[in-house]
């Protein structure tokens, strides 16, 4: 905490004043103030960062007085780029930045939310796990259940405008689908000022459950007045707006008023003529909900110890951060088209196959692409140096590397499709980048590039010559002072005493830290400061020609900057092509990254057979979970799925807690979800169906810290599944009824199972504890019955009790016992407690046992024949032993005697079951 900034401002009570005259904040933005090299924040803000942060509200001071004053807080530039990440990131927050303009004239200069980082890109230094989309949504609800929902929305980082329209259930549960598969940031919503909008209260939860950011805007920002005159200044093509199709899509066109607006793109004259509009199809992609993304472990957790515990972790060896975007958004996208999984299916069997061109593409190639789409972004905002007009030309340079090592493919079945997806793009890329590289070469001191100076070269201009030339002179007379001090204190001038250009002190000598004892007490010498790699000194000599060559550079960057403008023009003016080319090498990334994974997992993937949509079953042999087997001290067990229409659909599956009942269901949804991005799958074999959904209902998650119970959470994903799913989903429910009664929630568990088996009819699995829900195989012939494998060895007398192994083995058939005992024996309960439980258990099985036994089912006639029969026998019984003075043990004597004699009664089924209470 000693490294934060000391509070010091010019004129407190001026800027007290300022500050509290500034209109309210909502809870959701951060005001930071910008004073040059640290940051301020204050009021509830400061108390904010103060518990967010420095975890403790003891680093907030006092700005003016103790008792009237304002509580603030201060920021170092790396605390405060560290709290601008978490607070985009994780926390959903906007953030203002405030910098002075004069004597307290304060005003924002940036302005950031998780769906816009435009102002602030520098800032997080390129640190985005994905694109920030940010949308806007529009409703139209009717008295019916369908709902018209119109969305517009966009990467500010790329210049398209994406649109679609479609209609939704009740439940949103199409637009909880498009936020996914979008990896949406923040949403736009209609602001709901008396709260009593259902419908915007509905989408409002929808977007809080998927992480997203939520911003209100006015109705007004929503409305379609001038939205094709803001389109047809905005888009590339020349034609109006309301020439395209896009427009008669109204509730979008309204959403992207308000897109339009928020990012005020309107405002920057730089992007007319620039943007493109698409529509957007939502049945292109498999469906995901929310319960999918946590059932599958998509995207990592704040919880996840190590990057495999997540499909995005396991899965990105990429190289490039483009690479590891656009696999973020693969995984969110799974395909639909047969066509396009079996097209990126061969990209990945020609890498699996040809190590060699795998790892010479990943650690030769792609590990030195820098993140080439906020490149072009840096050219599109006019923020370009001539660093970056280097970098463009440093990735030019490389692509006949990249084009070379492709090229040397001899394999002719991979060769195709390599070419047509890489190789011919790359040339055509790279003959367009060619002018760009001869200009580069032309203008640019590529020798300077040592020194990391980006400078033009001299030869192209005289004055820059003449600069130069003092310049090399004065670079000779430093070498020769720097030989004259090696000789005075005889030091090696290769090995132990060096000439460098320090960012703070420029041109002067370090020492080795082992050798910095020579200088000192030598007045001749002067330090500068001591650092982990040394102790940097100068010379009066030194300081003169430092002090020259400081100023000669100065000289030579104003004289060439006319020229560098130019020359970043030029640059500028390719941004298509680096757009493009970074949409290639981002392919080439995810793809390399695949094969990689599916190489170096601990038994090889294999390339699945997919089915067309709606046809074949879905087959598996030896399947595995891919996060699962790669955790340490893990031997995973294999084992075999067998989804086949008609006669295992419906999966039921019972077995002890820890059983791997979860793990099973659960690496179904993941392999379906792998190869449906296009990537090979952990089997020995596998074919698989294309599914238009993954719908899954597992776990409570952490609904009640939303104040939903574990059973009304676990009630609305169901409701979700029943009204999302189609013949062609998948469904996965990992337990169903556990939070109500036991009657209630067989019950439930039984009507759902019976909709899904005879409504829907998809492929589903259900790992569940309620054994009688087995009984729905007699039902239905395309149900089936597995359980989890454990063994049960014999009694141990030490321990008075079974030992039970998990064998994590499926097989068919029901679990005939719940080991729910075992398990408080596992964790080690107290014997007293364990004893108890098996007391009580048993009792209740006895109980139950009884009316089990009651409950006997019998045919309409047995009981009917049964009930006149033992009306006789009672009747005979009262002829007998009516008037006669007979005790209780003779009547019954008696009773058993006419029971006894009457064989037709004993033979009676329900007659047996009523004797058996």
């Amino acid at each position: 905490m000693s490294s934060r900034p000391e509070l010091k401002v010019d004129d407190e009570v001026g800027f007290i004043r300022f500050f509290r005259n500034l209109t309210t904040n909502d809870d959701d933005t951060i005001r930071i103030f910008d004073r040059g090299d640290w940051y301020t924040a204050h009021g509830d803000d400061a108390t904010f960062i103060a518990r967010t942060v420095y975890k403790t509200t003891s680093v907030l001071r006092q700005l003016g007085k103790a008792d009237t004053g304002l509580p603030s807080v201060t920021m170092t530039i790396t605390v405060f780029r560290n709290f601008l990440r978490d607070a985009l990131f994780k926390l959903g927050k906007r953030v203002e930045i405030w910098e002075s303009s004069g004597r307290m004239q304060w005003k924002v200069t940036k302005q950031a939310s998780p769906g816009n980082l435009q102002d602030v890109e520098d800032e997080l230094g390129g640190q985005m796990d994905s694109a920030p989309i940010i949308l806007a949504v529009k409703v139209s609800a009717k008295a019916s259940e369908a709902r018209n929902v119109g969305v517009c929305f966009a990467d500010a980082s790329v210049r398209e405008l994406g649109v679609t329209e479609f209609l939704d259930n009740d439940l949103y549960s199409n637009f909880e689908s498009l936020l996914i598969q979008l990896g949406v940031k923040e949403c736009l919503l209609q602001l709901d000022a008396q709260k009593k909008d259902v419908e915007l209260g509905k989408l409002r939860q929808i977007a809080d459950s998927c992480g997203v950011a939520v911003s209100e805007r006015t109705s007004g920002d929503f409305g379609t007045k001038d939205i094709e005159q803001d389109l047809t200044r905005l888009l590339r093509d020349e034609l109006a707006a309301g020439t395209l199709p896009q427009t008669n899509l109204k509730l979008a066109m309204g959403s992207a008023a308000a897109l339009i607006k928020y990012l005020g793109v309107l405002s920057d004259p730089s992007n007319f003529g620039q943007y493109q509009l698409y529509q957007h199809d939502l049945s292109q992609y498999m469906k995901l909900d929310v319960s999918a993304l946590k059932a599958l472990n998509l995207m990592p957790g704040p919880r996840d110890g190590s990057k495999t515990m997540s499909l995005y972790g396991l899965l990105n060896h990429c190289k490039t951060p483009v690479g590891s975007r656009l696999l973020a958004q693969w995984l969110k996208q799974p395909l639909m088209s047969l066509e396009e999984i079996q097209r990126r299916q061969r990209l990945v069997e020609a890498f699996v196959e040809d190590t060699e061109l795998r790892q010479t593409l990943q650690e030769e190639h792609l590990r030195s692409i820098p993140d080439l789409y906020r490149l072009a972004k840096r050219f599109q905002r006019k923020l370009a140096n001539l660093e970056d007009v280097v970098r463009t030309y440093q990735v030019a340079i490389r692509l006949p590397g990249f084009i070379g090592t492709l090229e040397g493919v001899m394999d002719e079945r991979h060769k195709d499709p390599l070419d047509a997806e890489y190789t011919s793009k790359l040339i055509e890329y790279s003959t367009s980048l060619a002018k760009l590289q001869e200009m580069v070469e032309t203008t640019v001191d590529l020798e300077a590039l040592d020194h990391h100076e980006y400078i033009i070269k001299p030869e192209f201009d005289d004055s820059l010559r003449i600069i130069k030339k003092r310049l090399d002179k004065l670079k000779y007379d430093m070498e020769v002072e720097h030989r004259k001090v090696g000789k005075e204190l005889n030091q090696d001038t290769e090995k132990k005493l060096f000439l460098e250009n320090h960012r703070v002190h420029g041109w002067c000598f370090r020492l080795t830290r082992a050798e910095a004892g020579c200088i000192r007490n030598k007045k001749q010498f002067q330090e500068c400061s001591t650092q982990k790699n040394g102790v940097y000194f100068t010379t009066t000599t030194m300081q003169t020609m430092r002090r020259e060559h400081d100023q000669l550079s100065s000289n030579y960057n104003r004289t060439q900057s006319g020229l560098v403008s130019e020359v970043v023009a030029v640059a500028a003016s390719y941004c298509p092509v680096i757009e493009k080319l970074a949409a290639v090498l981002a392919h080439l990334d995810v793809i390399i990254s695949f094969a990689h994974v599916s190489v170096h997992a601990p038994t090889s993937y294999v390339c699945p057979t997919i089915h067309p949509r709606g046809t074949g079953n879905t087959i598996l042999k030896e399947a595995r979970h891919p996060c699962m087997e790669m955790q340490d001290d893990v031997q995973f067990i294999t084992n075999d799925v067998s989804l086949i229409r008609g006669s295992s659909e419906f999966l039921i599956i019972t077995g002890p807690n820890m059983g791997g009942k979860s793990t099973y269901i659960r690496q179904i949804g993941v392999i379906a979800l792998l190869a449906q991005v296009g990537c090979f799958v952990p089997c020995a074999e596998a074919e698989l169906t294309i599914f238009d959904s993954i719908l899954a209902r597992v776990g409570a998650s952490d609904s009640q810290l939303k104040g939903v119970s574990t059973f009304m959470a676990e009630m609305l994903e169901t409701a979700n599944i029943l009204k999302s799913a189609t013949a062609e989903s998948l469904i996965i429910i990992d337990e169903l009824g556990r939070g109500t009664s036991t009657y209630d929630g067989f019950g439930l568990a039984w009507a759902i199972s019976e909709h899904i088996v005879r409504e829907i009819g998809c492929f589903a699995m259900f790992a569940t504890h309620f054994h009688e829900l087995t009984a729905l195989v007699e039902e239905y012939p395309q149900v089936r019955n597995l359980h989890v494998v454990a063994h049960i060895g014999d009694v141990n007398k030490e321990k008075d009790r079974r030992e039970v192994t998990l064998l994590y083995k499926v097989d068919e058939g029901v679990c005939d016992q719940s080991f729910g005992i075992h398990v408080a024996e596992l964790v080690r309960f107290p014997q007293k407690v364990v004893n108890m439980a098996k007391r009580k258990a048993d009792e209740l099985e006895d109980f139950s046992t009884k009316h089990e036994t009651s409950a006997i089912k019998h045919t309409p006639e047995e009981m009917e024949e049964g009930s006149a029969l033992i009306k006789e026998m009672l009747a005979r019984w009262k002829e007998e032993t009516e008037g006669r003075d007979l005790s209780i043990e003779e009547q019954t004597k008696t009773m058993r005697e006419l029971v006894m004699r009457d064989q037709k009664l004993l033979d009676n089924p329900f007659f047996q079951a009523v004797k058996a209470l």
